[in-house]
């Protein structure tokens, strides 16, 4: 009989139950190992069992976070885990933050050790580095099975309380947890060994790294809206039919620029969406609940503002990349700019 029991939570997806037409599965419980588990139970070992997969959808667990919390917290408590675990979830953002609110929840609630993993850039990682630990992955799960390795590592050593060493050493994300310990080499000597390293342009790691700010001065207001020029730019991705940029449905890497001159709505005749992180039927019904064509126009025409730019840009947000969203919003940016258009409409989802 295992020493240790471990309770598993994955998404509708790496559950084999579907992608985002299932994405709005109601939390359900199986006494059994599933998907990433399966990799997971062969690296513990038999004196740790998973003795039960939960299971929900990516679109349920953010549209009832109180209720799905709560459903989840409840079916975890029935196992009384050593180790609660979560994903990995990737480059996934909707899965990303569904992992680390139900673990903090489970570790604050029932007093259980907790770990999850996820892809740096995973909205997840920032909302809950400081709350419990996440396991660095990359940004698909072609890297699972390293990924399920170093999980299980870390899962051994929280449920049996052996010393949980540093981020670098033992490759999860930095929590901002500083500790006092007994170097070899005190303080001044190391100041000097990086000073000179620094000097000669070598590589060298800092004893206290700083955290990395972006931020983005606001645009001052329009002067006079009754003139301005509006644009509008998505990440909901909506495209022509056919894809003819071959624009990606996450992780996007590129964006399009399409007319709409002469059109008062968008048909989802000449339209559609690619978008990967959401449930895409009312929008492939009706494009402008994305690009809101239709309104425009007709806010337009009463004279509510100057005029609306006659090309739309377009890419996918989910798991899109913070250096390739950088990217393209300063190409866009210039675009708009030479045009000489004074605002932005950015319609998410």
């Amino acid at each position: 009989m295992a020493k240790y029991k471990i309770v598993h939570y994955i998404n509708q997806f790496f559950a084999g139950i579907g992608g985002e037409d299932k994405a709005d599965f109601q939390p359900e419980v199986r006494e059994e190992v599933i998907g990433p588990g399966v990799a997971l139970k062969a690296e513990l070992g038999d004196d740790y069992e998973i003795v039960a997969t939960v299971i929900c959808g990516d679109n349920y667990f953010g549209e009832n976070l109180d209720t799905a919390t709560d459903t989840i917290v409840e079916m975890v408590k029935k196992y009384n885990p050593d180790v609660f675990v979560a994903g990995p979830s990737f480059n996934a953002g909707r899965y990303g933050v569904a992992c680390g609110t139900i673990c903090k929840a489970v570790e604050e609630r029932l007093g259980c050790k907790v770990i999850t993993a996820s892809y740096e850039e995973n909205p997840g990682v920032d909302m809950f580095r400081k709350d419990i630990i996440t396991v660095k992955t990359g940004n698909s799960a072609a890297t699972m099975k390293k990924s399920v390795g170093n999980i299980a590592t870390l899962i051994k050593k929280l449920a049996t309380g052996e010393e949980i060493l540093g981020p670098a050493e033992e490759g999860y994300h930095e929590r901002g947890i500083r500790v006092n310990y007994f170097a070899d080499e005190r303080g001044s000597a190391r100041a000097i060994k990086m000073l000179v390293k620094k000097m000669k342009g070598e590589e060298f790691t800092t004893d206290l790294p700083m955290p990395k700010f972006d931020r983005v001065d606001p645009a001052a207001p329009v002067a006079d809206i009754k003139k301005a020029k509006i644009a509008i730019v998505t990440s909901g991705g909506i495209v022509p039919q056919g894809n003819p940029d071959h624009i990606e449905s996450s992780n996007a890497t590129k964006f399009g620029a399409y007319s709409i001159e002469g059109m008062k709505t968008l048909s989802p005749k000449d339209f559609t969406t690619i978008h990967g992180g959401y449930d895409r039927q009312f929008v492939m019904e009706n494009p402008n609940l994305v690009v809101p064509l239709d309104v425009l126009r007709e806010l337009e025409a009463a004279g509510e503002f100057g005029e609306l730019y006659n090309t739309f840009f377009t890419t996918t947000g989910t798991g899109t990349a913070t250096g390739s969203a950088a990217k393209m919003g300063t190409e866009i940016g210039k675009i708009l700019v030479d045009d000489h258009v004074d605002a932005v409409i950015l319609v998410s989802t």
